[in-house]
């Protein structure tokens, strides 16, 4: 056995022990969980670095089907980021959800914690569709009960179920998708299928179902809801981790699988529109989760237009840019799962904070380079991803056809997506962490320990580090281009990336060295408070601050014909008014104007149609004689034809 094989061994076997003890022991849960991510860190590590692959069948069989586990460069890229944000959430839930304070749900926690390791571990190495499919159900229920942790809350058992009946309709999907495949290749086993053109159509039940799980829009509807009621470390694992899944489905079957000419362009446009709209969408909300949810979407689409644009590549034979943007998708793959994961760890409802940057000043600082890192903002992670995108894109402009002519839009767009998320997250920065208190709990706030903190500076570490030397990774991304395509292989790093590490290094060099002597001349000079500028007024209050939504409403007012913003009026009245009041929110559109009108239509018409069950028999032979006279109709009609 090579050094993957025994990493991958000991990882399943410590994440196997750790169910046991995960009620009783949890420490030692911790230690196992702690010792299963770092084997599997370590396998995909030792794949991404060159080592030969795993390709495992054993010798017995489960469901009536032989094991067959396979890891290559493309599936280490997933697994690695599993191992980092499992551990982290981890060392992060032994804290902030602890046995004191969650009796029963901190215990079943760990456990579907466990699960949800183990089942996402067996969908990343399944190499039969059969044992995949068993691995994405345990891991979409692991993931709803991770969710309703705090179940005694309505709105969390409604976002439980929420995600549930959507994972379980991507599913559906999925089923169909895997057992036409089996139909045709005449087995469960999974590879490549690249010189069998009939597989194609399939592409299109895979993406719908991955889709899903991935969340990009329209299909994201699950999503903000879960993220908004799932504890912070739970939310952590579905932004870092369980989107991926989903994207990892469409990235390895658009490899393995012959794809359908418009695939590139749907992909692409679904990208286009996810990126767009999810910032948008993020704009217009007030809990800080909900935010970071839509930016969850944006995010993917992000992901998926480089996606797109490497299948347009591979259709018309322009592997360079392809290389680029294929990249540029999967080191945001790990980016966004690195800085969301650090964003997460945080706090809820906007408005009523403000001020937290004196009492949580390392949660401040770290939140601050994850809000930097998602913007893209240079020496930090997102822009080195983002910037292969851009790299792939202009090349595809010097294309010719219909790939220039559409690159040209992709480039505009995903400008606009990081000029909006910039604008979003200053809007968080400054409503969250800056300015006084809005009420008395927060101004009681006192900083995380170090359990939670520590998790947090690991993300933030990697997030510099990839910021700081992307050159480093070139050759893991493109041994997974590699795996993704077997015609792409190993390319020279573009000249401007060890150009862009040194100028994010010296950038960093200049903004600590800046830090450091801001700091030196402040101390020697001293701090003079003064209140802040009060437009005349005698007595400021924390309610003449931004809110979040008046900071971000001209924004919201060019995305209405999509958002559909609700205003609330509250005006004042009389002479001597006593209060008023104006708000407004940003409904889940899709979820409340597209898909509760149809589910409410769907069951109207089931109940008008339950009423033909009356328990009278002769009105069931009525419905038998009148069926076998349409059908007889149907043939006589098709005969004379």
């Amino acid at each position: 056995m090579q050094l993957p094989d025994h990493l991958l061994l000991g990882a399943a076997l410590a994440l196997l022990a750790s169910l046991p003890v995960s009620r009783q022991f949890p420490r030692l849960w911790l230690a196992l969980v702690l010792a299963g991510s770092a084997a599997a860190l370590g396998a995909a590590a030792a794949v991404l670095g060159g080592a030969a692959g795993l390709d495992w069948q054993g010798g017995f069989a489960v469901c009536g089907e032989a094991v067959h586990l396979r890891l290559d460069a493309l599936s280490a890229v997933f697994l690695a980021l599993l191992g980092v944000t499992g551990g982290c959430a981890a060392v992060y839930a032994r804290e902030y959800w602890t046995d004191r304070a969650h009796p029963r749900s901190a215990r079943a926690g760990r456990m579907w914690m466990s699960l949800l390791f183990l089942s996402t571990g067996l969908v990343l190495l399944a190499a039969n569709g059969l044992h995949f499919l068993l691995g994405w159900e345990v891991f979409a229920l692991s993931g709803y009960f991770l969710i309703t942790l705090d179940r005694s809350r309505r709105e969390v058992r409604a976002a439980g179920w929420l995600y549930l009946a959507a994972s379980h309709a991507g599913t559906l999907c999925l089923f169909a998708f895997f057992a036409l495949l089996a139909a045709r290749t005449g087995g469960w086993e999974l590879g490549p299928w690249r010189d069998h053109p009939e597989l194609a159509p399939l592409f299109w039940l895979a993406l719908l179902g991955f889709g899903v799980k991935a969340g990009l829009f329209p299909l994201h509807i699950w999503l903000p809801s879960a993220h908004a009621n799932a504890p912070s470390h739970v939310s952590a694992l579905l932004s870092g981790m369980a989107l991926k899944v989903g994207i990892y489905g469409i990235v390895r079957f658009s490899g393995w699988l012959p794809v359908p000419p418009a695939a590139g362009w749907v992909v692409a446009g679904l990208g286009a529109a996810s990126a767009v709209l999810g910032v948008a969408f993020a704009l217009g909300q007030h809990d800080l989760k909900r935010l970071l949810a839509y930016h969850s979407v944006e995010n993917i689409g992000i992901i998926l237009l480089g996606l797109g644009f490497a299948l347009l590549a591979a259709a018309h034979g322009h592997p360079l840019w392809g290389q680029l943007a294929l990249a540029g998708a999967l080191l945001h793959v790990w980016n966004h799962g690195l800085f969301k994961s650090l964003l997460f760890l945080g706090t809820r409802e906007m408005s009523r904070l403000g001020g937290l940057w004196r009492a949580l000043p390392w949660t401040t600082a770290l939140f601050a380079l994850g809000a930097a890192a998602i913007a893209g903002l240079p020496p930090l992670n997102g822009f080195v991803s983002e910037w292969l995108v851009f790299l792939g894109l202009f090349d595809a402009v010097n294309a010719r056809g219909a790939v220039a002519l559409g690159a040209v839009p992709a480039v505009v767009l995903l400008a606009m997506t990081g000029a909006l998320a910039l604008a979003c997250f200053t809007k968080v920065c400054g409503v969250v962490f800056l300015g006084a208190p809005r009420s008395a709990a927060v101004a009681r706030a006192r900083e995380c320990g170090p359990a939670m903190r520590g998790p947090m500076l690991v993300l933030a570490a990697a997030c510099v580090a990839i910021g700081l030397a992307p050159a480093a990774f070139w050759p893991a991304l493109m041994r997974a281009a590699a795996a993704w395509d077997p015609a792409w292989r190993d390319a020279a790093a573009p000249v401007s990336l060890p150009v862009l590490g040194a100028a994010n290094a010296i950038l960093a060099v200049l903004a600590v060295a800046g830090a450091v002597l801001l700091w030196r001349v402040t101390l020697r000079r001293g701090l003079r408070r003064a209140p802040t500028w009060d437009c005349g007024y005698a007595a400021p209050t924390a309610r003449m601050q931004y809110t979040a939504g008046s900071f971000a409403g001209i924004i919201v007012e060019w995305f209405a014909w999509i958002l559909r913003p609700r205003r609330h009026d509250h005006p004042p009245e009389g002479l001597f008014p006593g209060a008023a009041a104006s708000e407004e929110h940003t409904p889940e559109v899709v979820l409340e104007e597209v898909i509760t009108p149809a589910g409410s239509l769907v069951m109207r018409i089931a109940l008008a149609a339950r009423r033909l069950q009356h328990g009278r028999v002769q009105a069931y032979l009525l419905y038998v004689i009148a069926g076998l006279i349409a059908v007889a109709a149907l043939a006589l009609a098709g005969g004379a034809r």
